[in-house]
């Protein structure tokens, strides 16, 4: 850099940390918030310490990294149920995520929880996920099991730890233990009385280094987050299995919550337009499930009392939950879609295609590395097998679902141009 280029940016770029902002959190009106939410003022910090932002707390930070994450921009074409070229209007898992960030971020403002910290979880809680939804999932693990298997929510964990390469000074985010531990733990206690014996190994190598109190239960916005990515679930595969057309309007009269919906909306709006119908349905489904965690959860936030999140963590139980019927119906409902939607005849035979994509890809890459890219092949030629798999694995998890078709037509289609 020239004297007089040095001179020309310094003042914006070299000591930017010295100006004035008039967004000084210090100068700010503190967020409503309850003793027991997380507080970024408060929290336990980050594995590389860095200086803090004026504009932004913490969480907020937290939140930005993950939006601007290479892995979040290609949760675009991940999808959820249907492969991306059965259309344009079916979920992915980038709608999905933006879907559960909006119902977690309402939730936590009506609980004084902190907003930005449930906003960060919802939208990196789905960053670990194959191409191809469950079934890329469940191919990869399977062809990992004698490497230490494949877990998304794991994979979730090596991305924003290591895989993300983006920063001059470490590697992966370098996000607060707070969303670490959420994250990580988001649906409960992962060691400990009741825990699945073992933990996936990339939890299971991350803990080795940074304790996240995998043996308690996470903050309330960790158990917010959660819940939002079942209520975005059950709305949107109500929603996208109607549109695609594998159950029937009709069909939801007998499903508990959705058939007190369907014949309030037939009595209020007789021959409402069929999708009007199915928008409607979606969105009351949500208000209901949201409606109905709300009230469950202030009544047990009021029997727990706790004054602290580390009351919360150390409760002994989820302080975020439905109702007893709610959840009961929440089943049914689940059984439905499970009978209905993911073994639907049309979803099989896309699953089927998926899984041998992904194990044909698996198996190529890791008897011949020099097929990978060459960012990758160094890597997995130096590596031993396991760890070779395991490199395999981190290529094929970060895929979309139109990359991995278009590389397996590449690699197996003997007439196909290869690029």
């Amino acid at each position: 850099m020239t004297d007089s280029v040095a001179g020309r940016y310094a003042p914006v770029y070299l000591d930017a940390m010295n100006i004035p902002s008039v967004f000084d959190p210090a100068r700010m009106p503190a967020q409503r918030r309850a003793p027991y939410a997380s507080d970024p003022i408060g929290s336990r910090g980050r594995v590389h310490p860095e200086t803090e932002s004026p504009t932004r707390s913490a969480f907020q930070r937290d939140r930005d990294r993950v939006i601007h994450s290479g892995a979040f921009r290609r949760l675009k074409y991940k999808t959820q149920v249907f492969v991306y070229h059965e259309g344009d209007y079916y979920r992915t898992r980038l709608t999905h995520s933006l879907e559960v960030a909006q119902i977690a971020r309402s939730l936590a403002r009506s609980l004084l929880l902190d907003e930005d910290l449930a906003e960060a979880l919802a939208l990196a809680h789905d960053l670990g996920h194959t191409p191809f939804g469950h079934a890329g999932e469940d191919a990869l693990d399977e062809v990992m099991r004698p490497h230490g298997g494949f877990d998304h929510n794991g994979q979730t964990m090596r991305i924003i730890t290591s895989l993300e390469a983006r920063y001059a000074e470490f590697d992966g985010l370098n996000l607060t233990w707070e969303t670490l531990e959420g994250i990580a733990k988001h649906n409960g206690p992962l060691l400990g009385e009741g825990c699945a014996a073992g933990l996936p190994w990339a939890l299971a190598e991350y803990a080795t280094e940074h304790d996240l109190d995998l043996h308690t239960w996470p903050g309330l916005e960790a158990q917010v987050a959660a819940l939002s990515d079942d209520i975005a679930y059950h709305s949107h595969d109500v929603d996208d299995g109607l549109r695609a057309g594998l159950f029937s309007v009709s069909d939801l009269a007998d499903v508990p919550i959705l058939g007190p919906i369907l014949y309030d909306l037939r009595s209020r709006y007789d021959g409402l337009e069929p999708s009007r119908l199915i928008h409607e349905i979606g969105r009351r489904l949500i208000n209901f499930l949201v409606t109905d965690l709300l009230a469950e959860t202030c009544q047990r936030l009021q029997e727990a009392t706790p004054a602290t999140p580390d009351d919360v963590r150390q409760f002994g139980g989820a302080l975020v939950g439905f109702s007893a019927e709610i959840d009961r119906d929440n089943r049914v409902l689940k059984e439905f879609l499970f009978e209905r939607m993911y073994r639907h005849h049309r979803v099989n035979r896309m699953t089927s295609k998926a899984r041998r994509v992904v194990i044909d890809l698996f198996k190529l890459y890791v008897d011949e590395p020099e097929c990978l890219p060459a960012e990758w092949r160094i890597g997995a030629e130096q590596t031993a097998k396991t760890l070779r798999a395991r490199h395999v694995a981190d290529y094929i998890a970060g895929m979309t679902d139109r990359f991995a078709l278009d590389e397996h037509r590449r690699l197996f289609d003997l007439y196909e141009e290869n690029r």
